[in-house]
């Protein structure tokens, strides 16, 4: 009979806070500082959680239904539940990075939104069967980016998301982490008393060297041009702040040029005004994202799911609405889904997830949101999310923010 320690930690977590809580102290500081972002002050990271919980409800005590339902359709794909993993650049604070992710998704019926900063190629991520969008940037000439869609096209992904809500805003009050340009000898000399105390973290790193030959390179494959390397992380982020900013022609361009290519969907991410939402269906798309990067463009930026509801009484009736930003339970989900939105994508979310436990840790985070969405629907004695209304909620006067010239701002 084996006897196992009553505190060695249960793999397994309860909640995205543990699991963020777990990340920090498996993480060394710089790589964690990385996740957690956020520009100037932080005021948006925080009103993006923080607005979630002015949102309440008063559930039933008896009447319940005893099965509920989260199935939903999201541009042509079925989900499990109304959860999408949005596209985060950079996965490697765990070997596997974006595969685990993608292959968790796969796991538990939802699509992989695959960013172009990321760390695997986009050939990789299809390879595991995960249902994938490829988010793009607007970066480099249309001669590049045509042959970014066009590689995507080819590696079988499902549809494409254009991020296009980003001012570069530097400087935190807090401080930015130092990340390195790549992982040589004098990088690894420079940080080792960082990474030194972090064992259980230089282990996996280790097991995957010994597998594959292969440090975390800091490149980015998917903006690599035909038959050159890979650019480092910073060399494309320098050509994405250098390239001139697209107007709503270029956005009508990029999805009629997607729409010839593949035929699939296109969503256009990082709306936060009514007035950009009717130029988003103008020119075409198929869905956005109401979102404000997470909290990592303009500080000051209401919170996203202020912004929800307007943007979806404007143009919920012509695209598909979804949004983004702060997600960290069930009940944000079941909040943002009474709103308008058609599902929620989350970010932060699973990065927590990825770095406590890899493939199995996203799968965690999955399974705590679908479980508190379940709860929410008991609670409120609805049998699917598709019940689910504004009237559903105890939203206090003011909540709402419309942007944009069709109304006043109110904050």
């Amino acid at each position: 009979m084996s006897l196992e320690s009553p505190w060695k930690q249960n793999p397994w977590f309860e909640s995205i806070a543990v699991a963020q809580a777990r990340a920090r102290r498996r993480l060394p500081r710089p790589v964690y500082d990385a996740l957690l972002a956020g520009s100037e002050r932080g005021q948006t990271v925080e009103a993006n959680q923080a607005a979630f919980a002015d949102l309440g409800w008063v559930p039933h005590v008896a009447g319940q239904q005893a099965e509920r339902a989260q199935t939903r359709t999201l541009l042509g794909v079925e989900l499990s539940s109304p959860v999408v993993i949005s596209p985060t650049g950079v996965q490697a604070v765990h070997p596997d990075g974006e595969v685990a992710v993608a292959r968790a998704a796969a796991s538990r019926g939802t699509i992989m939104g695959l960013s172009n900063f990321a760390s695997k190629s986009v050939e990789e991520v299809t390879a595991t069967g995960a249902t994938t969008f490829f988010q793009m940037y607007w970066t480099g000439d249309r001669d590049v980016m045509v042959q970014r869609m066009e590689r995507a096209h080819r590696a079988g992904v499902r549809g494409l998301i254009a991020t296009l809500d980003w001012s570069f805003s530097v400087g935190r009050d807090w401080g930015s982490p130092e990340i390195p340009e790549r992982v040589d000898l004098r990088t690894m000399v420079r940080m080792a008393p960082q990474v030194a105390t972090k064992v259980r973290w230089m282990r996996q790193f280790g097991r995957a060297f010994r597998e594959t030959g292969r440090l975390p390179d800091l490149t980015a494959p998917n903006l690599a041009r035909p038959g050159e390397a890979a650019p480092t992380f910073f060399g494309a982020y320098y050509q994405w702040m250098t390239t001139p900013p697209p107007s709503w022609h270029d956005v009508a361009w990029m999805v009629e040029t997607w729409r010839q290519i593949s035929g699939t969907p296109f969503m256009l991410k990082g709306v936060s005004r009514v007035d950009d939402a009717h130029r988003a269906v103008d020119a075409g798309v198929d869905a956005i994202s109401v979102s404000n990067h997470g909290g990592n463009n303009l500080d000051g930026t209401p919170a996203a799911i202020r912004l929800l509801h307007p943007v979806v009484g404007a143009v919920g009736d012509q695209i598909e609405v979804v949004m983004d930003g702060g997600v960290r339970r069930g009940s944000d989900v079941v909040k943002a889904l009474a709103l308008g939105a058609r599902a929620v994508m989350i970010g932060r979310a699973y990065l927590w997830g990825l770095a406590a436990n890899g493939q199995a840790g996203v799968e965690n985070v999955l399974d705590l949101l679908r479980g508190g969405i379940d709860s929410g629907l008991m609670g409120l004695g609805l049998a699917s999310i598709d019940e689910l209304r504004p009237e559903h909620l105890l939203i206090p006067e003011g909540f709402h923010v419309h942007g944009g010239v069709e109304a006043p701002v109110r904050i």
